[in-house]
């Protein structure tokens, strides 16, 4: 029975553990999607600049010209990327989830188990209580 309970426990331990790596996932997820959206944002005002506006980078406490085609693969190119991580992000929820459903049924069937081997000792002690009871009327 303590080895039961340990097993119990190790899963339980498991199933804490892939919650909480899903909740990071959540936010790293939920990060991405942010920078995602202001990336976007930049994309559109770029779209609206004249040919010969002017592209300034913040880098510090200064801010430098920067070429316009340059800027705009630069956007471009974290867009991309963003993009690849929600994609491989979003895998590692799906993983998490599936992973995290196959311990919460792992922990539900032992806790049924132990609910049904914990039934059986009790029918095992009434019937054992009610045969004493019956040798007890003869004797």
């Amino acid at each position: 029975m303590a080895d039961d309970q340990k097993q119990l426990q190790a899963l339980s331990d498991d199933y804490q553990k892939l919650q909480t790596d899903l909740q990071t996932n959540i936010d790293a997820r939920q990060k991405l999607e942010s920078q995602q959206q202001e990336n976007k944002g930049v994309q559109k005002e770029f779209a609206k600049l004249a040919e010969d506006a002017n592209i300034y980078k913040l880098i510090g406490p200064v801010l430098l010209k920067q070429d316009r085609g340059e800027a705009i693969l630069a956007v471009d190119g974290r867009l991309e990327f963003i993009e690849k991580e929600i994609k491989r992000v979003e895998k590692q929820i799906t993983d998490i989830q599936d992973e995290s459903e196959k311990k919460r049924m792992a922990v539900g069937n032992f806790r049924e188990i132990e609910l049904l081997f914990t039934k059986y000792i009790q029918v095992y002690q009434l019937q054992t209580r009610m045969q004493q009871q019956q040798v007890e009327p003869a004797a």
